[in-house]
């Protein structure tokens, strides 16, 4: 009872305060608590829609809001849309053509469960491996990177990926999150640079995901 009740708050809170889903407490605990985003900030939001952290982002900085999703996102004021596979070089260039630089990059989505965990949890992890690879790509020295993820088996390598292209890793359960989920957030601060990134290592030839990038792999935004 506690626990919908909580959902309740927070769906009911969202309603009132004008965001797209209750999901925008989720970032908004996280820059309080995490210091992520700077005023200045050029901000990507990967698997953006309906759009509630994009709607949050672009009230936290001065700098770009750019949200990424395959399916169509709803325009937002001061927030620049792009429909497409963020794992493609053409969604990369066409991020890059309205930045210089790129100094956050976040990604709030899941898949859709099939109620087999270990297979759920599986793609949560290639989703989020995928969101990782393309901050290592795109990030500039010394950006920020915030995933969510799942916890179980496979997290650990995810993790420790995070922690060899990032100086400073936490994981972290915000606030909104429902009680009994599993859900996560990986924060990570301070990227290293692609000379010292997984991304440099053989990224065309062996790719470590093997799931592609699918709008059906995708749940709604909760």
């Amino acid at each position: 009872m506690g626990s919908q009740w909580g959902a309740d708050r927070f769906y009911r809170k969202s309603k009132r305060e004008g965001y797209r889903s209750r999901a925008a407490y989720k970032i908004l605990d996280i820059q309080n608590r995490f210091e992520i985003i700077r005023s200045d900030d050029n901000v990507v939001d990967l698997g953006a829609a309906p759009g509630s952290w994009s709607q949050v982002l672009r009230d936290m900085t001065d700098g770009q809001v750019i949200a990424v999703d395959l399916n169509q996102i709803a325009p937002l004021e001061n927030v620049i849309t792009i429909r497409g596979d963020f794992t493609t070089e053409k969604v990369q260039a066409e991020i890059l053509s309205h930045v210089d630089v790129v100094n956050i990059v976040v990604c709030d989505a899941s898949p859709k469960l099939s109620g087999q965990k270990s297979y759920d949890q599986a793609r949560a992890i290639s989703l989020s491996e995928q969101a990782l690879r393309f901050a290592c790509l795109i990030l500039k020295p010394g950006g920020n990177f915030v995933v969510k993820s799942f916890q179980g088996e496979m997290f650990k390598e995810l993790l420790d990926e995070a922690r060899r292209n990032f100086y400073a890793v936490k994981v972290y359960r915000t606030k909104a999150t429902r009680r009994g989920s599993t859900e996560t957030y990986i924060i990570a601060k301070n990227f290293k640079g692609f000379a010292d990134s997984f991304s440099t290592h053989n990224y065309e030839r062996e790719p470590k995901v093997e799931i592609p990038y699918d709008p059906e792999f995708f749940d709604e935004e909760e």
